[in-house]
């Protein structure tokens, strides 16, 4: 076929992403493109037809070798050029087999089969290579460069957030585990997913009606040839695999997918002039901007979120492919193609969220600033506590009123409260009865009070390391 230059494609992720990503998406052709969908239908093909050949006790040393030879002559070409004549794939696929075969070994190929025995067990081994292979092994690399980031920071002083306000006090550490344990899991989950994808070869209706008359146990001759390929066969068949075997695995990528968006909007927020607490890398030569020179934007976050808002309602579409009637229909022979471009996309989200965190600009010293800015406004949950502990039924009112008070008189909590000496002389008694010797110097110091934000961030970045490094040794990427 003429080649064509990457700016005369349509879809961006064949020129704009292409370009930043070139390394990773190479790697993802080998499983995920039309190339490879003709290679991994032939290998399905040479597989049924050496079952063929084992059965009737014919695979010779020299028929074995026309069998690897096929792979010479078999290509993504031939096939589509066929396929202007019969208007059929896998017909195209079988026609270009068949000339590179001699007659009696011809005859046999495609034997027993329909289209999707091919098409669906192919599909599977595509999507189960591939995240096995590259995705799955640069989401732990994701995963990893988060422990990193969060052991490095653990115990870097920032204050907590909850609806855009200020909390209590946290690490910035501990604020990264959240997405070390939250990606964690789901690459495990991916992991499980990916290796129970299934293939078939039970025919048109899925009921073996072809195999049976080429074997006596039509089901172990399925076995056979999948356990060649790797995979079990589907449970249950018509036409089809059933589709939750893939679209379980769709649905935990897009849940890990929404995980990556998330961290990328928390990073971004973080990036606003006005907190600035974070910085993506800005190299010497880039602009922000093409009228504002001083600009550095968030722009590879911003990337990250959007990749998510253009692939994540392409769920909807999976679970209608759930639908086929009765037996087959074609109503996902369309939607069913962009499942690739789909995984194509989160695995450029990954790759690009890699890229941040990695060169991340952490300033510890604006983040500890914003604590100390905040006051002791941040600690009135342990006053409250300990005024509670000590036996005060009024103790939320009794801190909530000196919070209003606060920001009316300008004046901090621990001065309204000291005004108070039995109030403070509650406080003062539990703080130390659970280790903080210095009320005062607990209160000016706001970023003492953070639980057990250190621990649980090394306790689950060592147990999520494990993890991780399991996934990659297994991989054996």
């Amino acid at each position: 076929m003429d080649e064509r230059g990457i700016f005369e494609n349509i879809s961006p992720l064949d020129h704009r992403y292409y370009q930043a990503n070139q390394t990773l998406f190479d790697r993802l052709a080998d499983y995920l493109s039309e190339r490879a969908a003709v290679r991994y239908c032939l290998s399905v093909e040479i597989a049924l037809l050496r079952a063929h050949l084992r059965a009737a006790d014919r695979l010779t040393a020299r028929l074995q070798r026309q069998l690897d030879r096929l792979w010479q002559h078999v290509s993504a070409d031939a096939v589509y050029a066929e396929e202007e004549i019969t208007r059929h794939n896998i017909r195209a696929l079988v026609n270009v087999m068949q000339r590179h075969l001699p007659p009696e070994v011809a005859a046999w190929v495609h034997v027993g089969a329909t289209s999707v025995d091919i098409l669906d067990t192919a599909q599977a081994m595509r999507i189960r290579d591939a995240m096995q292979k590259v995705v799955i092994p640069q989401l732990t690399d994701l995963v990893l460069v988060l422990i990193s980031r969060a052991e490095q920071e653990a115990q870097t002083a920032q204050v907590g957030r909850t609806h855009g306000r200020h909390a209590v006090p946290i690490s910035f550490g501990y604020a990264l585990t959240e997405y070390v344990a939250r990606l964690g899991k789901s690459a495990q989950e991916l992991v499980a997913r990916s290796a129970d994808l299934r293939g078939k070869l039970a025919g048109a209706v899925g009921a073996y009606n072809a195999l049976a008359v080429v074997s006596t146990d039509p089901v172990g001759f399925e076995h056979s040839v999948l356990r060649e390929l790797g995979l079990k066969p589907s449970e249950y068949a018509t036409q089809l695999v059933e589709p939750e075997y893939q679209l379980r695995l769709l649905l935990e990528i897009n849940t890990a997918f929404g995980i990556i968006a998330n961290l990328a909007d928390d990073l971004r927020h973080l990036q606003r002039s006005e907190i600035d607490e974070v910085r993506e890398r800005f190299g010497m030569d880039q602009v922000g901007s093409s009228t504002m020179p001083q600009k550095r934007n968030p722009w590879n976050c911003e990337h990250v979120k959007s990749l998510w808002k253009a692939f994540m309602p392409r769920v909807q579409t999976f679970y209608m492919d759930q639908i086929s009637e009765h037996q087959r229909d074609l109503s996902n022979s369309a939607s069913s193609r962009f499942v690739m471009e789909f995984i194509t996309g989160f695995a450029a989200a990954v790759a690009r969220m890699h890229q941040v965190v990695r060169d991340l600009d952490v300033d510890r010293d604006r983040m500890l600033g914003i604590l100390q800015t905040a006051g002791d406004t941040v600690l009135a949950e342990p006053a409250y506590i300990c005024l509670a502990l000590g036996g005060r039924a009024d103790a939320h009112e009794v801190v909530r009123r000196a919070t209003l008070r606060s920001e009316t008189e300008k004046r901090s909590i621990t001065a309204i409260l000291r005004q108070d000496p039995d109030v403070w002389r509650v406080i003062e008694t539990h703080l130390q009865r659970v280790g903080y010797h210095d009320a005062a110097q607990f209160f000016a110091h706001p970023e003492l009070y953070r639980g057990r934000a250190v621990e649980r961030t090394i306790e689950l970045c060592n147990r999520y390391r494990s993890i991780a490094e399991q996934i990659k040794e297994d991989s054996g990427v």
